[in-house]
């Protein structure tokens, strides 16, 4: 709403404010870490684990990502899964550590690259079809 000099009320900063913070208080905090293995360009393992966490973690949100879901309950695991690229893409920035090493032996070459997300504590918001991830630094 706005008073008759054209500045807002009041009354709207405040709703505005509640909104976004009644936002932020329905946010769960979750573990993510993620392994994912190939030798020999061929997909060896991929392990995703998330657990929720039993204290609050410390750290300010960073940048978010929002993954949409195919199902209104859904897992954050699941979540994830479906969107697997564009949540590896997301944490790249992050701390993704990458290990490749490669072995020549009886001239038959070998490969492995380990792709790796530490436990890191992310901030989860869940909506009716979408999540919001948002990791703690």
């Amino acid at each position: 709403m706005r008073s008759r000099d054209g500045n807002h009320s009041f009354s709207f900063s405040i709703c505005t404010l509640i909104l976004l913070t009644s936002l932020t208080l329905h946010a769960k905090e979750y573990f993510i870490s993620y392994r994912y293995v190939v030798k020999d360009a061929t997909l060896y393992n991929e392990t995703l684990y998330v657990s929720s966490a039993m204290q609050k973690c410390q750290g300010t949100p960073q940048e978010a990502i929002i993954l949409e879901t195919s199902r209104k309950n859904t897992t954050l695991k699941e979540a994830i899964m479906e969107n697997i690229d564009q949540f590896l893409t997301h944490i790249d920035k992050l701390a993704l550590d990458v290990k490749h090493t490669e072995k020549t032996q009886n001239l038959q070459n070998s490969s492995t690259t380990i792709l790796t997300l530490k436990t890191t504590c992310f901030k989860v918001d869940f909506n009716d079809n979408f999540v919001k991830i948002a990791p703690l630094k």
